[in-house]
């Protein structure tokens, strides 16, 4: 299978907040890595097998998803922390395994907005 990810990845660990638009659960999850383009998150929510996805429809391929990051200052450069509000859509999602014992889920990030503090 080819490779149809887009823009340099950067493999960075931060605490993400995930709600998914099918549901009204907001989850908790960590970023494995993160590019212009998309995320992939490893979260507890995706499914193990296909009985569990066929129950959880929120974490299927296709679904919209918001996420809410904070960028460490230190990390970025800058003189504060930056939360990130992404809005996307799940294009792969990754079963658990020894590798992942959590499960993961591949997002396309469709638009975000930089929050600033009032």
């Amino acid at each position: 299978m080819a490779d149809a990810r887009t823009g340099k990845r950067f493999p960075v660990k931060l605490p993400i907040r995930i709600h998914i638009d099918e549901s009204d659960e907001e989850q908790a999850g960590t970023t494995a890595n993160v590019s212009s383009a998309g995320v992939f998150i490893q979260a507890a929510g995706p499914a193990t097998s296909e009985r569990e996805a066929a129950e959880t429809p929120a974490w299927r391929q296709g679904s919209m998803v918001e996420f809410e990051m904070v960028l460490p200052a230190e990390v970025i450069g800058a003189l504060e922390d930056v939360k990130v509000q992404c809005r996307g859509r799940v294009v792969r999602v990754e079963k658990a395994d020894a590798g992942h014992p959590e499960g993961g889920v591949a997002c396309v990030i469709d638009n975000y907005e930089f929050v600033r503090k009032s």
